[in-house]
C-alpha cells in the first residue's frame, strides 16, 4: 500500500506544481504584454495619464434664446476660444469644432461635420497658417523651406481653390460670415517663411471681397506688437496676453455682426 501510494502522491504533487507554475508564467506573460514595450511607449502612456481634457474642446450646452456662433481655426483660434466665450457670456453661444482645424484640405474633409444640422447666426473662420507651412517629401512636418525636396502643404493656387469651395459651403448656412486673416510668421519660425502670411492673406482677401465677406484684419492687429504678443524664438503662437488681445477683437467683431 505504501509502495503504491507514494508514487501516486509524488505524481499529484508534480502535477499541481506544474499547473501553478504554468498559471504564474501565463500571468507574467499577460502582464508583460500589457506593459509599454519601449521607453517612447512608456513616455506616451505617462503623458496620456497626466494630460487633462482641454476645456476649449469640450462641447457646450446652448442657452435658449441666445444666437449661435461658430469659431473655425487652427491652434491660434484654440488659444482665444475660451476668452471669447467668456466675453460673449450671456450674449451668444460660442461653439468650435473639437479639433485644430488645420489647413484648407482638412476643412474640405470636415466642414459638413463641423457645421452640423443646426442654425448658425455667425461663423468666424480662418485657414492659412497650416497651408503655408513646409512639409518633407514624405509628409514630414515643418521642414526647411530652402530645401527643394520640400513643399508647402497647400500651394497658393490650391489655397485659393480650396477657399472658394469652403466659402460656398459656409454661405449655404445663411450665417453672417467673418473671415479672420492669418497672423504673421515671425523671424526664426521653423518650416515657415516670413512674409508668406501676407501672400496667403492677399489671396484670401480676393476671395472674400468677391463674396462680400468682411475681413477681420488680425494680421494688422498683431504685426506692430509681435514682440509683446507672440511667444519668443520664432514661435508662431501667442502668450496669454496675446491670445486675450486677439480674443477681445474677435468678440467685438462677432457682437458687431450680431448687431449688439
Amino acid at each position: 500500500m505504501n509502495r503504491l501510494s507514494n508514487p501516486l502522491l509524488l505524481v499529484l504533487v508534480i502535477a499541481i506544481g506544474f499547473t501553478c507554475s504554468s498559471t504564474h508564467i501565463g500571468a507574467q506573460e499577460t502582464k508583460s504584454k500589457e506593459q509599454p514595450k519601449t521607453q517612447a511607449d512608456r513616455k506616451e502612456q505617462a503623458t496620456k495619464k497626466k494630460r487633462k481634457p482641454n476645456p476649449t474642446m469640450a462641447p457646450i450646452e446652448d442657452v435658449d434664446g441666445l444666437p449661435r456662433v461658430l469659431l473655425i481655426g487652427d491652434s491660434i483660434s484654440i488659444g482665444y476660444t475660451l476668452p471669447v466665450r467668456e466675453a460673449l457670456k450671456g450674449k451668444a453661444n460660442l461653439h468650435r469644432p473639437p479639433t485644430n482645424c488645420g489647413p484648407t484640405i482638412k476643412g474640405l474633409e470636415s466642414i459638413d461635420q463641423w457645421l452640423g444640422d443646426k442654425k448658425w447666426d455667425v461663423i468666424h473662420f480662418n485657414w492659412g497658417l497650416h497651408d503655408l507651412k513646409y512639409l518633407g517629401p514624405k509628409g514630414e512636418n515643418l521642414q526647411d523651406p530652402n530645401d527643394p525636396k520640400n513643399h508647402q502643404q497647400v500651394a497658393p493656387e490650391d489655397y485659393e481653390k480650396n477657399l472658394r469651395k469652403l466659402v460656398q459651403q459656409l454661405k449655404k448656412t445663411n450665417a453672417k460670415l467673418i473671415w479672420r486673416n492669418t497672423t504673421p510668421v515671425p523671424d526664426g519660425a521653423k518650416g515657415r517663411v516670413v512674409g508668406d502670411s501676407v501672400k496667403y492673406n492677399e489671396i484670401a482677401a480676393k476671395v472674400m471681397k468677391e463674396n462680400g465677406i468682411p475681413i477681420h484684419d488680425v494680421y494688422a492687429l498683431v504685426k506692430p506688437n509681435m514682440a509683446e504678443l507672440m511667444l519668443p524664438k520664432g514661435n508662431v503662437h501667442f502668450t496669454k496676453q496675446g491670445s486675450q488681445t486677439i480674443a477681445n477683437d474677435v468678440a467685438a467683431q462677432i457682437l458687431k455682426a450680431l448687431g449688439s
